[in-house]
């Protein structure tokens, strides 16, 4: 039942007067088993970043995105300085631990301290990290940061509702889907409905032990292939 005021009027639940407001993210580096996220730094990620995505047979994992595709490492060189002075959004590079090479990016975007809201975004992964182990321990290592480190109490992920790989993937990860905001954006000369998922603080202990189950070395054969996949209770699951 809801709480109700003196009034019998029903209202949200309290939140204490010493709650602590979340920290802005300020991590150079968050490590991780198979991959680290570290600030992006055009000097050191941008050439690999570069051709790691030059690597796929077309542009097309960069429908979606509000940058890109990029002609030239030039012009992705320009954008990566541009988002490496950004602090809000903040990019991070996803250097894969095993070839020590930098393949793809995301951000912690929108930082509201004060409400403890908090959105993943601009998440780029090149067809070398895609459906990987790293891949899903860089967004495991990113939600851990924020929950864990920063005390964020509200994680969001937010799409082009027809975007149905990422729909997929909130979903996977442990994110609620919350609704669409028709006509939310016009990116790239069209309109984009938006999609927004969420992950609460209340939610993440779960999710938390679900990734950790996951990404138990016991979980995987001598190929590194998952014996069981990421299975977080209220989600449908997926791949590695």
């Amino acid at each position: 039942m809801p709480t109700k005021n003196q009034y019998g009027q029903p209202i949200g639940d309290p939140v204490g007067p010493d709650r602590v407001p979340a920290a802005i993210p300020r991590a150079q580096a968050i490590f991780g088993t198979h991959c680290r996220l570290e600030r992006l730094d055009p000097d050191r990620h941008a050439r690999e970043l570069h051709d790691a995505h030059c690597a796929a047979p077309d542009s097309r994992d960069w429908t979606y995105t509000s940058v890109g595709p990029f002609p030239s490492f030039e012009s992705y060189y320009d954008w990566a300085v541009s988002a490496a002075a950004s602090t809000d959004p903040r990019h991070y590079s996803v250097i894969d631990n095993a070839s020590g090479r930098a393949l793809g990016t995301m951000a912690l975007a929108r930082h509201d301290p004060n409400n403890g809201v908090i959105e993943v975004g601009y998440v780029s992964f090149s067809r070398s990290l895609q459906a990987t182990t790293a891949s899903t321990e860089a967004q495991f290592l990113l939600m851990r940061h924020v929950f864990d480190d920063l005390r964020y109490r509200r994680y969001e992920w937010k799409c082009d509702s027809l975007n149905a790989p990422s729909r997929h993937t909130a979903t996977r990860l442990g994110f609620t889907y919350e609704g669409t905001f028709r006509q939310a954006v016009v990116y790239k000369g069209r309109n984009r409905d938006t999609a927004w998922f969420a992950l609460l603080d209340r939610d993440w202990p779960r999710v938390r032990a679900a990734f950790q189950e996951w990404l138990d070395p016991a979980n995987f054969d001598a190929q590194g292939r998952q014996r069981s996949r990421l299975r977080i209770a209220g989600t449908d699951g997926g791949e590695g």
